[in-house]
This record gives structure tokens, sequence and C-alpha cells, in this order.
């Protein structure tokens, strides 16, 4: 887990947790690899860690990670961080994280939307921008009816890392009204950022930050030169 990654989930947490006591948090690939997100979790929350085995981070050690071993409904929060693009099926983890959820359940993920190849054990995927509305309709079209992506939003590189693909799902539209603020009200470093109700991305680029075709309009833009 790089800083980008451990600072989108903090700010996730803040944004959402709407002062809440006694959530429970489900961290599907949980292992403490550089850092974990229960680390940045809201405090008095009850934080429950998955993956395949036991290690630091870890509470539940799981075989398929396609058939999680939790009752529906059972979750506040369900986060997923750099895990989905080692998932060779991850429409069907997705599938699994928001069949955890209450109906006002928010599913956090974050995945590379670039970046080098890391298998662990595989490495199958990246996600690009219209990734979380296609995530939102098939969740839709696998029964979960009411699902709504409330924002998604590709960061900034980190140095050399990747850019990061982050998405916000809430599993009932009708509980979006609950949570009015977004990761992107205050976190600028992000391009083609979508909220829902939205049509149009925000900081449109068809390049991310950190590819050297970016970096060039960059430098245009600053020399004050037509791109």
């Amino acid at each position: 887990m790089d800083d980008v990654t451990m600072s989108l989930g903090d700010r996730f947490f803040r944004t959402y947790e709407r002062a809440r006591t006694g959530l429970k948090i489900i961290d599907i690939g949980a292992q403490d690899v550089n850092g974990s997100l229960r680390e940045v979790a809201p405090a008095g929350c009850a934080y429950v860690g998955v993956d395949f085995m036991q290690a630091k981070g870890v509470d539940v050690v799981i075989d398929d990670p396609y058939a999680l071993p939790f009752p529906d409904g059972e979750a506040d929060m369900v986060v997923c961080s750099s895990v989905i693009e080692h998932s060779a099926h991850f429409w069907l983890l997705f599938n699994e994280m928001v069949r955890l959820l209450k109906p006002s359940g928010l599913l956090f993920i974050n995945a590379p939307s670039n970046g080098t190849f890391h298998r662990y054990p595989v490495d199958c995927w990246r996600f690009y921008p219209d990734s979380g509305r296609a995530l939102q309709d098939w969740g839709r079209r696998s029964g979960f009816s009411d699902l709504l992506m409330l924002e998604s939003f590709t960061s900034h590189r980190q140095r050399l890392g990747m850019c990061h693909f982050t998405a916000v799902f809430v599993k009932d539209a009708a509980h979006g009204p609950d949570y009015p603020a977004r990761i992107q009200d205050t976190y600028h470093r992000y391009t083609n950022g979508l909220v829902d109700g939205a049509t149009e991305f925000t900081r449109m680029r068809r390049k991310p930050p950190g590819d050297i075709g970016y970096l060039r309009e960059q430098w245009k833009l600053l020399l004050g030169k037509p791109i």
C-alpha cells in the first residue's frame, strides 16, 4: 500500500463516516503490506480484515473470494483497496461486496488505473474513468437494482507510482442524500471525476498525470503555448 492509497482511504472514512460510532467495516484483502486501512478507520468501529492467509491485519481467512463468509446486510462499510486488479473475476467479487452491505452501506474501491505488472498472485486488470458507472450498471443487472455510484475519479501519480481509480457506492440510492459530501470536495489531485447525477467528467484528461504526454501538456500550459 503506497501513500496515495492510504491517503484516499483516510479521506473516504473522514468524508463518509458522518461521525457515527459502532460501524462494522469489512476490509477485503486486508493483509498489512506496508500499511492497512485499519490504521485510518473511524475510532470505535468493529473492523474485520479478510484475506487468503493468516497475516498481520487478517481476522478471517477465506478460500473463495466469490463466497464471502458473512450474511447479507452485515456491514456499514466494505473497503477494498489494491485488490480487485488481482481478482480474476472481479465482477463476482464486486457483487459479493455489495451483498454484504446494509441498505445504507457504502463500498469503497481503490485500484490501479495504470502501472507496472505486479502479480499477487495474479495481476489481471486496470480501471479507467468509466469503470465506476460500469460497475454500478453491472450491480443493477445482477439484482442490486438500487445500487448507486456516489463518486469516482483517478488520483494523480505519486512519484513513479500508479494512478489510482477510486469509487464509492451506496447500496440503496434512497440513502444517497444521507451522504452529501464527496472526497472530490476537498481532494484536488485527481482527474476524470464523476459524481452521482453528473453527465460530464470534471478535470477530464485522456492521459494520466505523470504520463509523459500529460507532463508535456502541462509544460506548454505553463509556458503559455497552445496545446
